[in-house]
């Protein structure tokens, strides 16, 4: 473990003998809990042959740290335990605990699969097809067919409408997202939807200012302009906030939220939706 500042550092090695998605995604959420360190993450991806796990454990060996893994072959997997033991590293498989009380409650033996998460099924293809609705159907694109979509999202200009679309189509979710813009009406067909779920995204005018500067900074833009202006925000989002008032479409503050943390408020909202609707 190492030291710069206030932050300290340690190695994290995530070894997979499939993408390493769901190490990564366990080992981010579990090191979020201590903020007062920071992991050095190396993702060995793949890893289904002995001398594969050898280029990892030489590593290992070198930058020691705390090791995670998901290996189904019983050899590799073993020959990680042993070496990592030897090393005096700690070494942790992330679904046996998972996977033993799936067992023992479903009275069933597991049959693992090689990145069996990953499965050609028909969960993979309808999140393929909701992302490539959401892609042609960012920021106002393709109006005509919006009937099709599980959700659509509004806002002003850097209220997240585009990341938060995204991560949703890869849940599955067919998202169109839509900009509101002074001058600039409503489609009527969106004031007509039925089936989808409507949400109003918003945050706070110093917040939104703050991201738009940054913005024209990347962009290498001067010169003065009323997009950063936060009255001209403040106009934005009263108009907003009274569209979706008139229409009752719910509204989520996005000012301290990441873009996971206002698609489970949508996705709950879709859960909550599907319950009334039986």
């Amino acid at each position: 473990m190492s030291q710069a500042g206030s932050q300290r550092y340690f190695h994290l090695h995530l070894v997979s003998d499939a993408t390493g998605e769901t190490l990564n995604t366990v080992a981010k959420a579990a090191a979020a809990q201590y903020s007062d360190f920071r992991p050095i993450a190396h993702i060995y991806a793949l890893v289904r042959t002995p001398s594969q796990l050898n280029r990892a454990l030489r590593e290992i060996e070198e930058q020691p740290g705390i090791v995670l893994f998901t290996l189904i072959n019983p050899d590799i997997r073993r020959h990680l335990e042993e070496q990592c033991d030897a090393m005096g590293v700690p070494c942790l498989s992330i679904l046996d605990p998972i996977i033993s009380i799936l067992s023992q409650y479903l009275n069933a033996t597991s049959r693992p699969q090689v990145g069996g998460q990953h499965a050609l099924n028909s969960d993979y293809f309808r999140r393929i097809d909701a992302l490539n609705y959401t892609m042609s159907h960012d920021d106002g694109q393709s109006i005509d067919d919006l009937e099709k979509a599980d959700v659509v999202i509004l806002g002003v200009s850097r209220t997240s409408k585009t990341p938060t679309s995204i991560y949703l189509a890869q849940r599955g979710i067919r998202t169109a997202n839509i900009p509101i813009v002074p001058g600039i009406p409503v489609p009527q067909k969106l004031l007509d939807l039925k089936g989808p779920l409507l949400v109003g995204l918003i945050a706070s005018a110093e917040r939104i200012a703050q991201i738009r500067r940054h913005r024209l900074l990347s962009l290498k833009e001067s010169r003065s302009t009323d997009y950063v202006d936060p009255r001209q925000i403040t106009d934005e989002l009263m108009l907003m906030k009274t569209l979706c008032s008139n229409n009752d479409w719910p509204m989520i503050d996005v000012t301290r939220r990441s873009v996971e943390e206002i698609a489970a408020t949508i996705l709950n909202m879709l859960s909550d939706n599907k319950r009334l609707d039986r």
